[in-house]
C-alpha cells in the first residue's frame, strides 16, 4: 500500500490557502477515485482508502496544524507498517514558482515547518516529497502562506493541483527514481509568461 500524505491546516478558515495545496491534491485524487475521507481510528487524521494506478493507496490529511503533522505520519508508518519510501508527502513550496512541481526522494526542510515536523518525528529526511510551487512572498512568509490564492492566481492554483495529482500518479506507477525524472521534466512546469 502507498500512503499519500497531504500537508495542510484543518478548518474552514484555511480552505483555499497556499499552505493547503497538499490537502487540495489529496482531495482531487480522492474525488477522481470516488473515495471518501473519514477519521482514521486513533489518529488526528482523515483518510481515504482508494486505488490509484491500480494500486491500493491511503490518502491522508492530518488534522493537526502544519507544524505538528510529523507525529501523524510516524504513527501511520509504525501502525500500518508502510516503509517511508512508500509514503509520499505533498507540500507547498514558496521557493518554487507558482505551479511548478518537483519530486525529491529526501532532503532538508527548506524552511517549511511541516517538513521540519516530519523530519523531527520520523528521525530522518529520507522520505519522498512532491513540492508544489506557490511563488515567493513580497511580505512576511507567514502571512503569505496562510492567505487564500487571490483571484488572479486561482486558475494557476487549480492547474497546480492537477499537475500535483499527475505527479502522485507517476510516483505510484513508475516508482521513486523513474518518477522523479518524469515529474521534474520541464514540460510539467507551468508555461512561462510571454515576454
Amino acid at each position: 500500500m502507498r500512503v499519500v500524505f497531504g500537508i495542510g491546516n484543518p478548518g474552514p478558515e484555511y480552505d483555499g490557502t497556499r499552505h493547503n495545496l497538499g490537502f487540495l491534491v489529496v482531495d482531487a485524487l480522492s474525488s477522481a477515485a470516488k473515495g471518501a475521507f473519514g477519521r482514521i481510528p486513533g489518529l488526528p487524521a482523515a483518510g481515504a482508502r482508494v486505488r490509484l494506478e491500480g494500486e491500493p493507496a491511503l490518502l491522508v490529511k492530518p488534522l493537526t496544524y502544519v507544524n505538528r503533522c510529523g507525529p501523524v505520519l510516524a504513527a501511520l508508518r509504525d501502525g500500518e507498517g508502510v516503509p517511508l519510501a512508500e509514503c509520499l508527502v505533498v507540500v507547498d513550496d514558496l521557493h518554487l514558482p507558482l505551479g511548478a512541481v518537483r519530486l525529491r526522494l529526501g532532503g532538508s526542510d527548506g524552511g517549511h515547518n511541516g517538513l521540519r515536523s516530519l523530519i523531527d518525528a520520523l528521525g530522518t529526511d529520507a522520505f519522498p516529497r512532491l513540492r508544489i510551487g506557490i511563488g515567493e512572498p513580497l511580505g512576511r512568509a507567514e502571512d503569505y502562506v496562510l492567505a487564500p490564492f487571490p483571484p488572479a492566481e486561482r486558475e494557476a492554483a487549480r492547474e497546480a493541483v492537477s499537475r500535483g495529482a499527475d505527479g502522485v500518479r507517476l510516483w505510484i506507477r513508475l516508482g521513486g527514481e523513474r518518477a522523479m525524472g518524469e515529474v521534474n521534466r520541464r514540460d510539467l512546469d507551468p508555461p512561462a509568461d510571454p515576454a
